[in-house]
């Protein structure tokens, strides 16, 4: 499959935001959340604009429990024309089993592999070649139905258990899942250890390879307060699409080398998490580097359960506010985004861990303390 082509269109104003809480930031829930909840949830988030929605997983009850009911899910969503429903299938019986749904199954599926042997081992239990290999039968599998794949990258800049990962170890795993037909790569901070400089460092390498920003996506985790910034990095080299959970729900539980492949930032997308603060400082770095996809969480839902002390997915709002601040398009309402991620947090009986939810809500109810009853403004 030609991954090399011209990046031009990652110059555009448009970023797309990819949604995970419904998946990413409800997975690793202890108590288990109602269908009806999840349905609810989904479909305020449909009404805020999103046009990607993950919103579950086929993999087995036994490991995640919390994704179990994946068939009644999508089975009672209210599917909005020109969404995008989404669906983690990392094997060949769970491609199947979204086939069999017929139009009641995913409109596209997500697969993932990662750049660290340990972490590919602990988390899926098999090597990184082993992974791919599965992959690649169900892609295959998925593109004969005319099934869109999209594929994601976990610990693209640091693991839990080898710490600092090298570009090059990155670069390949992308051109093997451009190579089976992904129509996009999403790089995921997964520990939220990644910075403005490591973010760039990966785009440079990735896009050296002839992969365009326009074909990735960033996921980022905000354990150390950098998923914004690393966001914003990645817009700057021309990301356009960005993972995110609303509320910032969710994490990862275990708590110049990019673009010398010639790997264009059109390709790929990016997908932070928020340990160390940095997701905002690297999706922005991958922002300027051409990126215009960009994974997240409402409310900051999920993380990675590996990670000690990881706080989690970059929150959609707090990604939001940083594209419009920027002047990029997204075509999401941030008060209807807000108000899903309010709606789910209090299920959960969590904190909203998105800054700028927090900051809109505490404003709402001082404009409701300080607004006269029966006022007039002329």
């Amino acid at each position: 499959m030609n991954r090399r082509h011209n990046s031009s269109s990652s110059k555009n104003n448009f970023v797309r935001i990819f949604e995970v809480g419904p998946r990413d930031g409800l997975q690793n829930e202890k108590v288990q959340v109602p269908t009806p909840i999840k349905v609810e949830f989904i479909n305020r988030l449909s009404r805020t604009g999103l046009k990607l929605i993950e919103v579950t997983s086929f993999v087995s009850p036994k490991w995640v429990p919390q994704m179990g009911d994946h068939v009644e899910v999508l089975a009672a969503i209210d599917r909005i024309p020109g969404i995008r429903y989404s669906a983690l299938t990392p094997n060949v019986q769970g491609i199947n089993k979204v086939l069999s749904l017929g139009n009641k199954g995913a409109d596209e599926i997500a697969i993932f592999s990662a750049a660290s042997e340990s972490f590919s081992k602990k988390n899926i239990n098999c090597s990184i070649e082993t992974s791919l290999q599965r992959f690649n039968e169900v892609t295959r599998i998925a593109r004969e139905k005319n099934l869109q794949v999209r594929g994601s990258i976990s610990c693209t800049v640091g693991c839990p258990y080898e710490g600092k990962i090298k570009p090059s170890q990155v670069v390949p795993i992308v051109e093997k899942l451009f190579d089976m037909g992904c129509y996009e790569v999403a790089l995921a901070d997964t520990i939220g250890v990644g910075t403005p400089k490591s973010i760039k460092e990966l785009l440079q390498a990735i896009q050296s390879s002839g992969i365009s920003a326009s074909k990735l996506a960033i996921h980022c985790h905000d354990t150390y307060g950098q998923a914004i910034a690393n966001i914003a990095q990645a817009l700057d080299m021309g990301i356009r699409c960005v993972d995110s959970s609303v509320a910032g729900l969710g994490g990862c539980p275990y708590a110049k080398a990019i673009q010398s492949s010639g790997i264009s930032a059109s390709k790929l997308a990016i997908h932070c998490h928020d340990t160390y603060g940095q997701a905002i400082a690297n999706i922005a770095q991958a922002l300027d580097m051409g990126i215009r996809c960009v994974d997240s969480s409402v409310a900051g839902l999920g993380g990675c359960p590996y990670a000690k002390g990881a706080s989690g997915n970059v929150a959609t709002e707090d990604v939001l506010y940083l594209l419009e601040g920027l002047g990029y398009e997204t075509g999401v309402d941030l008060n209807r985004l807000i108000d899903a991620g309010q709606f789910i947090t209090d299920v959960l009986n969590r904190e909203n861990t998105s800054k700028v939810a927090r900051a809109i809500l505490c404003k709402r109810q001082d404009d409701t303390k300080t607004t006269p009853k029966n006022s007039t403004t002329k």
